[in-house]
């Protein structure tokens, strides 16, 4: 399970000297339950990562863009067919 975001904001977490109780009320969760983001366990809502990103104090762009990307790898995670899916996506992307 691709886990760049959880590890990204732990990170950030870790760096300004945070502690999980300290983050968890802000996101209407228990500690445990932002353990197991930072882990990859479990999803954060995408309407939380907002909020996560102005107590972290970091930009919601990136959080958002690692969220994302998470999302799709787990989705196309051992799937054959995972590079042509991508590529298929990209190229419709890039002609919109």
């Amino acid at each position: 399970m691709t886990n760049q975001f959880g590890e990204l904001i732990r990170q950030l977490r870790e760096k300004q000297g945070l502690f999980l109780r300290q983050i968890a009320p802000a996101l209407e969760m228990d500690t445990a339950q932002l353990s197991k983001i930072e882990k990859g366990i479990r999803q954060i809502k995408k309407e939380q990562i907002a909020i996560l990103a102005d107590v972290l104090k970091t930009d919601k762009e990136e959080l958002l863009t690692l969220w994302l990307a998470d999302q799709v790898s787990n989705l196309i995670e051992g799937e054959p067919m995972a590079d042509e899916v991508l590529k298929i996506v990209s190229k419709n992307r890039k002609n919109n």
